[in-house]
């Protein structure tokens, strides 16, 4: 059976990013047959359509050609005032051009967030699935991850402690790697 490429977006830029340890956490619960490449959104410039009508820039080439390989994508996304942070929302901006174009088309995409409150990022994750739906990623709607309270269930060297959280990433994981596998057929 072929591996599953999975292409992991952290929407955060801090090192110490509870979203940059929930998708390190996630390596190490893949499924059998899948594989995840972290992909850094960090030197993407601000989408700019006079950028595009230049040309990309090598960094925005580089990162849409690694979306365009891979067979699904993991979004772990913090939430900024009840929505996605402008960083993870640019980096859509640019995956989705030029318009009816985008890298993440009919590409399965699986959303989790780490936050440090009681809500885990569940608004950032609707705000995201709005912005996916209309680029027509297939976004996987359960299980959802939400991983509240999250300066809790890390270490402060990033070791996500909390085995509730791991399996909950797991499953994600799982159904990922399964749909994935359904939508190539």
């Amino acid at each position: 059976m072929k591996t599953i490429h999975i292409a992991g977006i952290v929407g955060s830029l801090r090192q110490k990013s509870y979203n940059k340890w929930a998708l390190q956490a996630a390596a190490h619960e893949l499924p059998a047959g899948a594989e995840l490449e972290i992909i850094s959104i960090a030197d993407l410039p601000m989408y700019n359509q006079d950028l595009e009508e230049a040309g990309d820039p090598a960094v925005v080439q580089a990162f849409k050609e690694k979306l365009r390989e891979a067979d699904a994508v993991l979004i772990a996304t913090p939430e900024y005032n009840y929505s996605v942070p402008g960083v993870l929302k640019n980096a859509l901006d640019w995956a989705s051009r030029p318009t009816g174009k985008s890298v993440l088309t009919g590409k399965p995409v699986a959303i989790m967030g780490a936050s440090y409150g009681p809500y885990g990022t569940v608004r950032a994750q609707m705000s995201l699935r709005q912005s996916l739906g209309y680029i027509n990623a297939f976004s996987l709607n359960k299980p959802d991850v939400f991983i509240t309270y999250a300066d809790q269930k890390f270490a402060a060297d990033g070791d996500l402690r909390d085995v509730k959280t791991r399996e909950q990433i797991r499953a994600l994981l799982e159904a990922l790697v399964e749909w994935t596998r359904l939508l190539a057929r």
